[in-house]
């Protein structure tokens, strides 16, 4: 693992704008993410468990047009799709800022969902295409790192500045989540106009349409999407609707209390996520996802017993404590996942293949919401935490199952004789464990 420094200086100059620009691009995502329940609810007034089923139309939308979109990327490149997707969301935030009836917020949810279907395959496989080798975890954990800190920004933004009593500031946060869309398309446009992402098609072979099915019975795909989809289902499917809505109702601590949570979110991940990146090269992607699961096990009970004592000190203490366990867990999670996925794709179904990796993400956002929303607004806080809690253990379960079926090499073990900066000698010299081919297209 590599400092700051040299990491910025190994980056080809592709990489350092993609970088350079991601906490603005995701500030206004930051001002609206812990925040679009709330307005939906207490806002505009509509029940929660409605609520909760119109955040799943933005999961819902995504889940539809992911597959699509994979086959697009493939076909066209990354390009044209994602300024198809930035397009509908800004259209989507726009729309949402005025929306006062159910119907009205639906579209706007879906056209946000649009963007969402394909942007996570769409930019994973720009950044696959201009970053690789050891160079590619790295990228994928201080991507992850930057995002956060946009987020985390926004969040402190927005719980001092909206007011449920005042509909006019959850408008002028939306607004300008729309606005912070125009920075990747002028990237897009720009400096990324000549990236390829996509194989070329004069180079001979099959065309890159359809190959799902194929990719899904390599074993070790399906072994990995399944554990991505738990992994969101507990986790950052609870982060728009279970978690804020726990916060409020359970622990009864104010939209401040919600807003700060998401700072400390962010502090933690910028803080860690260099120390975590050193900690993990050369080991096991498998381990590192045992140790996330068992954090995020610890960070959910925390939550839980924050409701044994609501609208107290301790209670917004242990909301925020719950926020900051949770972000140790992702800055574990980020760079294992999209890395080993992109390690397991070709020039010719990458775009698929994150497409899957997008798929399982919303899958998993598209359950969470509905399940907290059923199970918050039937008072049975305890099993929602229990749920949660049980997720964990089935992320452990998955990761250890994966971990016999991947090749070392994809799983973050460095080839023979080249050990990693912070693997120890044991883990540097284990043997070689049955290889697993990177998927074809068949």
């Amino acid at each position: 693992m590599i400092g700051i420094g040299n990491f910025w200086r190994a980056l080809p100059t592709e990489g350092r704008w993609l970088l350079s620009t991601v906490a603005v691009q995701t500030l206004g995502r930051g001002l609206t993410l812990p925040f679009t329940i709330i307005y939906l609810h207490e806002v505009r007034g509509f029940e929660l468990g409605l609520s909760g089923g119109l955040m799943s139309l933005i999961a819902i939308t995504g889940l539809l047009v992911t597959g699509p979109g994979g086959t697009l990327i493939d076909r066209y490149g990354a390009r044209s799709v994602l300024l198809a997707g930035l397009t509908a969301m800004i259209a989507g935030c726009t729309l949402l800022a005025f929306a006062t009836h159910p119907a009205v917020a639906a579209v706007a949810l879906v056209l946000i969902g649009v963007n969402f279907g394909v942007s996570w395959p769409g930019f994973n496989a720009l950044v696959a295409s201009v970053v690789s080798g050891d160079l590619r975890q790295q990228y994928f954990g201080v991507n992850f790192a930057l995002v956060n800190l946009g987020i985390g920004v926004g969040g402190i933004i927005g719980g001092f500045f909206v007011d449920v009593r005042a509909p006019e500031t959850f408008t002028a946060i939306f607004l300008v989540d729309a606005a912070t869309s125009l920075i990747p398309m002028a990237l897009l446009l720009g400096p990324l106009r000549h990236v390829r992402t996509h194989a070329d098609p004069a180079a001979g072979g099959e065309a890159a349409t359809g190959g799902y099915l194929d990719i899904l019975r390599t074993p070790v795909i399906l072994w990995l999407t399944l554990l991505t989809f738990i992994s969101v289902f507990i986790g950052y499917g609870q982060m728009e609707a279970g978690f804020p809505a726990y916060a409020r109702q359970v622990s009864e601590v104010s939209t401040r209390v919600v807003g700060l949570s998401f700072a400390v979110n962010t502090a933690v991940i910028v803080l860690l996520q260099f120390l975590v990146l050193k900690r993990i090269a050369g080991h096991r992607r498998t381990r590192v996802m045992m140790v996330m699961a068992a954090v995020w096990a610890g960070s959910w009970l925390i939550l839980g017993a924050t409701g044994l004592l609501p609208d107290s000190v301790v209670a917004a203490i242990g909301v925020l404590a719950f926020m900051g366990v949770f972000a140790f867990g992702e800055t574990l999670l980020q760079p294992t996942v999209p890395a080993m996925y992109n390690d397991l794709a070709t020039d010719r179904n990458r775009g698929r293949v994150n497409a899957i990796n997008s798929a399982a993400f919303q899958a998993g956002a598209i359950t969470g919401p509905i399940a907290a929303g059923v199970l918050l607004d039937l008072d049975l806080q305890a099993w929602y935490v229990a749920v949660m809690v049980v997720g964990c253990a089935g992320i452990a379960l998955l990761a250890a199952v994966l971990e016999r079926r991947v090749s070392p090499t994809a799983n973050g073990v460095p080839p023979a004789g080249e050990p990693a900066e912070g693997a120890s000698p044991a883990e540097s010299a284990a043997p070689a464990e049955p290889d697993t081919a990177p998927v074809e297209e068949r």
